[in-house]
């Protein structure tokens, strides 16, 4: 299968579609039968089927995921039951019913399952029907997601019927977006801060065992809630990340971890006495900037909360402006939930910082 080069798509834009076609269901702007099923075409861990789950809790709608790979084809048409009037057809009840309901039914690892089951799902994704026997309600969108052949995943080939129905996007690999996601959601900083130090290797299949753990949004996501839980141990980590992220990242990942812990970074937001010393190295910059962006809004009581606030205008009127401005935008991002902004913009320090780093952070902010 040729790679789509043309119709990539980053994981800001694939909600923004999604929120488009979802938008115009619900507001009777397109009929269901008008508005194409969306295929969404990306390697392993890429997080396709993330985004359109998290994007119906967003909305509070319904969500069905049908691994279709783990499925028979009586799941998708029916089980037929004899009665004494001949034969009948049970479908299945996990199909919604409602016809004033709303929702996504996702058909995952399509391109996983073999030809006998995208057959069978031929007719309920192209008309929205199973015969006379049950019809999708109207305020229930579907789509579906799958890998590519080139991703060494399972994989086989999508029949011309099928392939024509379907909007097709290709999501890419993109550190920039992921980044934005992981401010927000609570992602260990010693994870963003690698991330943002070496975004190539977010996704990484070259030169990596890929029966065994290997990097992608999703692993280095586990990474993140391993090391929260995990206690202070070296080894039990080291095995942890190797095991999720593979040995080639994960040995990068546990270098800079440890640089990451020596920098002491709470302490330093907190602790007035001592002066700022911004390191020299990259990702010794990287690694603070993600600590004080993951810190800033965890104070424990209101007074913290001031000495954190303290911290970071200390230490960002510290650093270059190309971090400074970096570190604003993921802190802006990250505190919209307990009105940051307003926080950041009526400190003491803002005008200072606005001289210093105003002109770099609004370049920034425009790309």
């Amino acid at each position: 299968m040729a790679v789509d080069l043309h119709n990539k798509i980053t994981v800001s834009g694939l909600e923004t579609l999604f929120r488009n076609i979802l938008d115009s269901l619900w507001s009777g702007k397109a009929s269901p039968d008008k508005l194409p099923p969306l295929m969404v075409w990306g390697a392993p861990g890429l997080g396709k089927s993330t985004v359109i789950r998290e994007l119906a809790k967003e909305y509070k709608v319904g969500f069905i995921d049908v691994r279709l790979a783990q499925r028979e084809p009586v799941d998708i048409r029916g089980l037929p039951v004899p009665t004494d009037h001949g034969v009948e057809w049970q479908v299945s009840a996990e199909w919604p019913r409602d016809p004033k309901s709303k929702g996504i039914i996702l058909f995952d690892e399509l391109t996983a399952s073999d030809r006998s089951l995208q057959v069978a799902a031929y007719e309920f994704i192209l008309d929205r029907r199973l015969g006379d026997l049950y019809k999708v309600p109207d305020g229930w969108y579907i789509c579906a997601a799958g890998n590519r052949t080139e991703d060494r995943a399972v994989s086989t080939t999508m029949s011309s019927a099928l392939a024509n129905r379907f909007l097709h996007v290709e999501l890419e690999n993109n550190a920039d977006n992921w980044l934005e996601w992981a401010v927000k959601n609570d992602i260990h900083p010693s994870v963003s801060g690698f991330i943002r130090f070496r975004p190539g290797m977010l996704f990484n299949q070259e030169n990596e065992n890929l029966e065994r753990g290997w990097p992608t949004p999703r692993s280095w996501e586990r990474v993140s809630t391993m090391m929260k839980v995990l206690p202070d141990d070296e080894s039990l980590i080291r095995h942890t990340v190797y095991g999720l992220v593979g040995n080639r990242a994960g040995v990068e990942f546990i270098a800079f971890h440890k640089t990451a812990q020596n920098l002491d970074i709470k302490e330093m937001m907190l602790d007035t006495t001592k002066k700022v010393v911004i390191p020299q190295q990259a990702d010794l910059r990287y690694a603070l900037c993600a600590g004080v962006a993951y810190y800033l809004w965890r104070g424990k009581d209101e007074a913290e909360s001031r000495a954190l606030l303290d911290g970071f205008y200390r230490i960002s009127l510290e650093l270059s402006s190309d971090f400074a401005a970096m570190l604003m935008m993921d802190i802006m991002e990250s505190g919209k939930a307990c009105n940051g902004s307003e926080k950041l913009y009526k400190h003491p320090l803002f005008k200072e910082w606005e001289k210093k780093h105003g002109k770099t952070f609004r370049a920034a902010a425009k790309k």
